[in-house]
């Protein structure tokens, strides 16, 4: 393997399990992060061999945060890369959404963000470098009825994300905000029928993963700051 590293959170499924294949191809050892360990090792057995070590953590606790950095840098002495695909969703409307169902989004959609920056940011500052790619979503400009306060917290990521890349630019720190629609995962089937919305007009997570890889280290790299929709 390279000595580029990348964590990537939400990994035990979804887009988060797809950019970590992708990345773990490209040679990048990837530190894998979940709450749910058993995931978390299927990823790592589909990831390229040698390239994943599992870290089970909760994102959303920034305890839990500063200690995973800690392990990372333990296990690999650098961070080099976050994709930040880790996320929570409740479908219902303002009224009926609980302040823990709103505190819990918030928390683990935006919140981390905060978190994983602000504890790596010296790391980044002493590398001379480093990449965040964070998941937003098309919800951040136009959701689903009930998918408001999701929404918010998406355009939160959003414009995090922009204000951390014109603060990181000057110790070449990029960061990337990939906002994709519909996206066939177990957390859109949470809330969403395939009634409501057919397989085949979701996008495949592979197909985000690769949007991210290319933030990270292809064509899309100059896009920093940027919100990158992705659309079926």
């Amino acid at each position: 393997m390279s000595d580029q590293v990348a964590i990537i959170t939400g990994a035990g499924r979804g887009i988060g399990r797809a950019a970590a294949i992708e990345l773990s191809r490209r040679k990048y050892s990837v530190a894998l992060v979940s709450r749910t360990g058993g995931e978390l090792e299927e990823t790592a057995r589909l990831c390229a061999p040698g390239s994943a070590e599992v870290f089970q953590s909760d994102v959303s606790r920034v305890d839990q945060v500063e200690q995973l950095i800690d392990r990372v840098l333990a296990k690999y002495g650098r961070v080099d890369v976050v994709a930040h695909s880790a996320g929570a969703v409740v479908m219902k409307s303002v009224e009926e959404t609980a302040a823990a169902e709103w505190q819990m989004m918030v928390d683990t959609n935006l919140s981390a963000i905060y978190f994983l920056s602000h504890r790596l940011w010296p790391v980044w500052r002493k590398q001379g470098g480093g990449v965040m790619v964070n998941v937003s979503s098309a919800a951040a400009r136009d959701p689903f009825a009930g998918l408001g306060l999701y929404g918010a917290a998406k355009a939160g990521v959003n414009l995090l994300g922009l204000a951390l890349a014109r603060e990181g630019a000057e110790i070449n720190v990029r960061v990337h905000t990939v906002a994709p629609g519909a996206t066939e995962t177990a957390m859109l089937r949470s809330i969403i029928t395939r009634d409501q919305v057919p397989t085949e007009k979701t996008l495949d997570p592979a197909e985000v993963a690769r949007v991210i890889v290319q933030c990270v280290c292809g064509e899309l790299a100059c896009t920093s700051g940027e919100v990158i929709y992705v659309h079926k």
